[in-house]
């Protein structure tokens, strides 16, 4: 987590430093540009009011030696209509014309005929004497704008570097304060084994990203103890539930083989058959639930009749029990479902109430809305309110439901849960209007 944690680092400090040190180059790129095209047009600005004093001079029939500057930084031409040179600057003395151009106009030479190796700013501006039409060129030496603009570029070369490392240096202690309580959680979630799920983050002051990362993974811990807590259960219980057919078998195996003229085999039979259907049964409730538990649950969605399917087990109970059967509720309705896992969600609700009925079991099917409900109530002694949030829950049963006399499980109600579940549908429990529980499934609609 610590070279995570420096890499996140880095890349934070990196993407900065990049993002910055583009956006300075873009900045003092331009920043150069400008300033330089800002300084030449001043520099020919100057140049062109030069020339139009010139002008204004020649107009005024000065003598043109007079107007002629020994400024190393400036020269003027004068040139009449045929391109002949008639006066210039000493600088230009002999020269011929430094630049063609036409009256208003103006260009930047590089390489002036004169002895400098700084590049000038000429105009040219147009003179009408009485004489004749004649064309001022001024120059105007460009050094000072080139020592601006070098200037300037050496300090940003310098600038910018020291600017990006005071942002990398930023970025990367912002960043390491920031990350700091994420590698302290990291430590103590390392440090959390299977045995230490109880164990919970420090959480952080404020709300930001950081003390909602805390909240989560302490959620995380909650929920893996309570399944850590709910799986340990689960395995106590369903050794117990497993050990004691097991252990009935090997009694009456051992009491057979220490008494065979007082042990009858059609009873023997009968009492193994009785175990290995609970052991039967058991192994299958725990397959399907784990198959539940990995989202591998098959499961169908075939258009059905769910009355039909209630009263199929309805006879099933009248003609294996002596408790009365009422099914006057059952109306038509249909659903879309797996006709073998509603076919044991039926039984596991009519066995359970069969269990702890005392004279009746009642079934009632009808459509509500979009869903279909069945109901199965009994004149038992129903389920305690504290308890009815845990009841679908495994291994999860009352306290006088516990004696194995009539081969429960103990896995019904929560295979009921999970098959209703994986359809998409709701279970609930709640005290029945003959005095017992009603358990009550919801079911989407087929119709």
């Amino acid at each position: 987590m610590r070279n995570g944690s420096s890499s996140v680092r880095a890349r934070t400090t990196a993407g900065a430093v990049m993002a910055v040190g583009l956006a300075l180059l873009i900045a003092s790129i331009a920043l150069v540009v400008l300033m330089q095209r800002t300084m030449e047009r001043n520099v020919t600005s100057a140049a062109r009011l030069r020339a139009l004093d010139v002008v204004a001079s020649i107009e005024a029939n000065q003598s043109l030696p007079d107007l002629m500057t020994r400024d190393d930084d400036v020269f003027v031409q004068i040139i009449d209509g045929k391109g002949k040179v008639l006066a210039s600057s000493p600088s230009l003395e002999g020269d011929p014309v430094v630049a063609q151009l036409h009256p208003g106009e103006s260009t930047i030479i590089q390489e002036p005929p004169i002895d400098d190796d700084d590049p000038f700013s000429v105009v040219a501006e147009e003179a009408r004497p009485s004489t004749g039409s004649l064309m001022v060129l001024v120059g105007r030496n460009l050094d000072l704008v080139r020592e601006s603009i070098s200037s300037i570029t050496l300090t940003l070369l310098s600038g910018v570097p020291l600017l990006l490392l005071v942002v990398a240096f930023t970025t990367w202690s912002v960043t390491g304060r920031s990350l700091s309580p994420v590698e302290s959680m990291r430590k103590e979630v390392a440090g959390i084994s299977q045995a230490d799920l109880h164990r919970r983050l420090p959480l952080p002051n404020g709300n930001d990203e950081v003390a909602r990362l805390a909240r989560t993974l302490n959620g995380m811990l909650e929920r893996l103890d309570e399944t850590r807590k709910r799986e340990q259960r689960f395995v106590s219980d369903a050794s117990h539930e497993l050990r004691n057919p097991i252990a009935a078998i090997r009694h009456l195996t051992e009491v057979a083989l220490a008494h065979p003229a007082g042990t009858s085999l059609e009873v023997l039979a009968e009492e193994v058959l009785f175990e290995d259907l609970r052991l039967q049964n058991l192994a299958e409730g725990l397959l399907l639930l784990a198959r539940a538990d990995e989202r591998t649950l098959e499961v169908s969605a075939v258009p059905l009749d769910l009355d039909d399917l209630v009263l199929d087990e309805a006879r099933r109970l009248k003609q294996t029990t002596s408790l009365r059967i009422e099914t006057a509720g059952v109306n038509a309705a249909r659903t879309k479902g797996d006709r073998v896992h509603l076919q044991r969600v039926i039984q596991n609700l009519a066995d359970n109430a069969a269990r702890h009925a005392t004279s009746i079991v009642s079934f009632s099917v009808q459509e509500v809305e979009r869903h279909v409900s069945l109901r199965v109530d009994d004149d038992g002694p129903g389920v305690p309110v504290g308890s009815r949030e845990f009841i679908f829950e495994r291994f999860a049963r009352l306290d006088h439901a516990r004696d194995r006399k009539h081969g429960g499980t103990g896995l019904g109600l929560a295979i009921v849960a999970e098959i209703v579940a994986a359809h998409e549908g709701r279970t609930s429990v709640q005290e029945s209007p003959l005095g017992g529980a009603r358990f009550e499934v919801f079911l989407p609609s087929g119709s």
